[in-house]
């Protein structure tokens, strides 16, 4: 028999019971996130084995008293034995910490501090661990003031277009008050800032107090490796990013066009509004505190959504199908939201995976890696072995903006008629478009 639950944030599981260094440093790790349990007597891979009663009794004895002493602020755990199937299991459960970060007493706050990613516990980052004291004082790092900014940093146009795309009759006035409820602003000592929410939404030159809050999008050749064929810094506000991040995306993927009436339909490869909810999600969930700009890759057979930061709360693939959603950036999620850029909370990654399956593609996958997450897109690109024969002509088009049946003659020593029909089939894949007639008649890359 097998547990029901898989391994997670807030779940591990252990075959028998592992050294008291082990349980703390994960009960520490649950404790600065969501809680968790760790189940003693399961497999890795969910397989009940079951320990003796004998080796439980001790456990329940001494782990409390050990787990307490250990950790600062002290952990109680509620330990407890639970049977199935003539197995009894060990269970240490921990809720999530009010008084965050919970460090391991011989190692200090810097270095015995844990977190949770995904099934694995590690050590937290400096960068972690002011972001745990600012959970702990129930505050958002979005919301926090940019101590070297003042009101003025912050551009009236673009907050007065913001406004405008509010579904509210009669735009409201920009006015302290106003830029208070959103978190654009704040007091503190008799002195107005600007808030890290304000200058990466509507802020005259964001990158100048977050040099990292940017988007770096890339294409590179082939499935792997690191040569690019184009790349753009998307920076500016962050609606400004999203617009240049997404223009650029769309730009490098193949279309194909139906004819339905009077009118050509464009389908791209792969859901438009997978492409939408992905970067969404990377720009409004993102830990902007991280000193590190978010990087979108597209590769022949995929593309990689690249977020600085873990995520922010008891997250996991099933989690996202469900539609369950965890906010960290509350004043960047409601400006968003208010913007009509997000529909509902919680429903962008059911967009994705909803989107993915009505087209039958293959499905998209998330990951929580050491530091960052990561979301990917398979793409339903041209096959390897046509890519093989396209490739070399999709690169003249780095070299003119315009080629001709000509060109792939003399440069790619291709007979006429092999040149006409690839570059037929390029057409088809919304690759290429062909203008002009006859022997006048040239390509140039969509």
């Amino acid at each position: 028999m097998k547990y029901p639950n898989l391994e997670s944030s807030i779940l591990e599981f252990k075959r028998e019971i592992p050294k008291n260094d082990q349980i703390i440093k994960t009960v520490i790790g649950f404790c600065n996130q969501n809680g968790g349990k760790l189940i003693v007597g399961v497999a890795n891979n969910g397989a009940i084995i079951g320990i003796s009663t004998e080796d439980a009794a001790n456990a329940i004895e001494y782990l409390s008293k050990s787990i307490y002493e250990a950790s600062t602020p002290p952990i109680l755990p509620l330990i407890y034995t639970q049977a199935i199937d003539d197995k009894t299991i060990l269970i240490i459960e921990v809720s999530s910490g009010t008084n965050k970060p919970y460090y391991r007493k011989s190692e200090g706050l810097d270095k015995g501090t844990y977190i949770r990613l995904g099934p694995v516990t590690l050590r937290a980052t400096l960068d972690l661990i002011e972001e745990l004291k600012w959970q702990a004082r129930g505050k958002h790092y979005d919301t926090m003031p940019v101590y070297q900014t003042t009101e003025e940093d912050l551009d009236r146009k673009k907050i007065k277009d913001f406004l405008l795309m509010r579904d509210e009759e009669k735009p409201a006035k920009i006015c302290a008050e106003l830029l208070s409820s959103y978190y654009l602003i704040t007091q503190e000592h008799a002195h107005t800032y600007a808030t890290t929410a304000g200058i990466l939404l509507f802020g005259k030159n964001p990158q100048h107090f977050f040099s990292e809050a940017m988007i770096i999008c890339s294409h590179f050749k082939g499935v792997e490796g690191r040569e690019a064929i184009a790349s753009i810094d998307c920076t500016g506000s962050l609606f400004e990013q999203f617009d240049r991040a997404f223009d650029f995306i769309v730009s490098r993927l193949s279309k194909s066009f139906t004819i339905k009436g009077p009118r050509r339909e464009e389908t791209l490869e792969i859901p438009m509004e997978a492409i939408r909810e992905a970067l969404l999600n990377m720009i409004v969930h993102r830990n902007y505190h991280s000193r590190s700009p978010s990087k979108i890759a597209i590769y022949q057979n995929r593309i990689e959504f690249f977020s600085p930061g873990t995520f922010f709360g008891p997250l996991n693939l099933q989690n996202f199908k469900l539609g369950l959603s965890f906010i960290r950036n509350i004043a960047i999620c409601k400006v968003f939201r208010e913007a009509n850029y997000i529909e509902k909370l919680g429903s962008g990654f059911i967009t994705i995976f909803k989107s993915y399956k009505e087209r039958h593609l293959q499905e998209p996958s998330i990951i929580e890696g050491e530091g960052f997450v990561k979301c990917i897109l398979p793409r339903n690109s041209i096959e390897k072995s046509s890519y093989d024969e396209f490739e070399p002509i999709l690169e003249l088009f780095n070299l003119s903006a315009e080629v001709t049946v000509a060109d792939l003659i003399k440069n790619l020593n291709l007979p006429r008629t092999t040149a006409g029909r690839r570059l037929n089939a390029l057409i088809k894949l919304g690759k290429i478009k062909k203008i002009g007639k006859g022997r006048g008649s040239a390509y140039v890359r969509l």
